[in-house]
This record gives C-alpha cells, structure tokens and sequence, in this order.
C-alpha cells in the first residue's frame, strides 16, 4: 500500500463518505459528482469519456481543497462487468471502504417500436438494465461484509408512463424501479436504497435519438426543462439522511411538466 493510499483513507473523516457515481461525464452524474465534492465526499467519477471526467476532476480542485472532498477520474463502460467490479475495487483499494454505489450511466434512443431500431433498444437494455445490474452484483457484496451501504438508483419518469416512441426506454426504467425495488426488498437493513426519478432534465440524453420524428417529439417535450443540479440535491437529501432513514423513492420533475 503505498503514502498516496494511505493518506486518502485517513482523510475520511466523520460524516465523509466514499461514493461512485456512473455516467459521470455529464448531466445528472456530472451534476451529483459535482455536488458531492462541494459537500467534502470523496468520488470515483466514471465513464466512458475519460478525457471529460479528468477536465471534471481539475475544474473541482479548488472546490476540493476548500471542503476536503476529491474526485478520481475513472474509464468505466457499465456493461463489461469486469470493469465495474475494478471500479468498486478502486474505491476500496484508494479509501478502504466504498459507502455509496449511484447506478446513473443509461441511454435515451427514443423511437417507435416499428421503427425497429433494434441495436438502440439492445444498447439502452445492456446499459439501462445491464449496467445496473453489474454495479449491484460488484458492490452489494462489499456492502454486506462491511454493515453498510447505499444504493442509489437514477430511473427515470419513464419507470412510471409510457408515451409513443419510449416503450422499450421505459421498459429499460421500469425494469431499473423493480430491480431497484427488489433489492430493497431483499438487502439487509443496513443497506439503504434509493431510486431518484427524473421528469425533464437539461442533459445530453436526448442527442442519442435518431429517430427523426422522436427527436422532433422530444424538443416540444423538451420545452420545459429543470436542471440536473435539481437531482443531485435529491441525491444529497437522500445520503444525508440517518442511518435509520431509508429514502426509498423521490419523483423529481418540473413544475410545469404534465404528465
């Protein structure tokens, strides 16, 4: 074990905790991993652009220094099993233990179902269903030798209606609530689990539709959008809460979204 290892586990202190976050590159995993750090977390950001989380990493530097919180950049792609199962082993290989796993990496292709857009429905299940699925197995394990942990989910409005053009996305969304909901259901109680469902949120999600008629669905119910700082303080009410406290489920969506 080497000095660097040593110091960041004894930097944890009292009320610190050691959370990963998937799909850190941008939107609502940017916003959470942001927020966690100005809150004197220590975070390992993951995905697949790497170069993204590395800018992430020196733009919360200061913010850093000043609370006492890191962020470690990491490549990850959620659906190589092996590589989420290194993630979590990075956290407790750097900061000895691992609090939080947030399952945020997903994909939002939207497109009618006789649009047969079959790879995009395949990618949304691997990442969507997959992805979350890998980050359960790799830290669930640790979670329980440990008497603690917290899950939390990021699913979507879509895990409660379907509209045309989001059958298999909300799908991929429902299936994340009910794994989700499992788990809960199955953990110990020491293991809290959250699933935080976004309305419409400014994000990058949207630019995966090649569907041309989705796309153009998507900016009128775009019109009306919140901004992904409003999830990651859902995510914070969430793990601030006692230990007694499980926050099972938040709804977070804009005032004038309908439905």
């Amino acid at each position: 074990m080497n000095e660097t290892t040593e110091q960041a586990k004894g930097s944890l202190q009292a009320g610190r905790k050691v959370v990963l976050v998937t799909g850190a590159s941008s939107g609502i995993g940017e916003a959470v991993a942001v927020r966690l750090v100005a809150e004197g977390h220590h975070v390992i950001a993951g995905a697949r652009r790497l170069s993204r989380l590395q800018a992430l990493a020196e733009r919360t530097a200061r913010t850093a220094e000043r609370t006492g919180g890191s962020l470690t950049p990491l490549s990850l792609d959620v659906t190589d099993r092996d590589q989420v199962v290194s993630f979590v082993r990075a956290g407790t290989d750097r900061f000895g233990r691992v609090d939080v796993f947030v399952n945020n990496a997903g994909l939002m292709p939207l497109s009618r179902l006789d649009a047969l857009l079959v790879d995009e429905w395949d990618r949304m299940i691997d990442v969507n269903v997959r992805g979350l699925l890998h980050g359960i197995a790799a830290a669930l394990p640790h979670f329980h030798r440990q008497g603690r942990g917290h899950f939390v989910t990021i699913a979507s409005i879509g895990a409660h209606l379907v509209v045309p053009t989001s059958a298999v996305y909300s799908g991929t969304k429902y299936a994340a609530w009910a794994i989700t909901e499992g788990l809960r259901q199955e953990a110990d109680p020491s293991v809290r689990v959250t699933t935080v469902s976004p309305g419409v949120v400014t994000s990058e999600l949207a630019d995966s539709i090649t569907d041309s008629d989705a796309a153009e669905a998507m900016r009128t119910y775009r019109a009306h959008a919140i901004e992904p700082e409003a999830i990651a303080d859902a995510v914070v009410y969430a793990l601030t809460q006692p230990d007694t406290v499980d926050v099972n489920e938040i709804v977070v969506r804009p005032a004038r979204q309908r439905p």
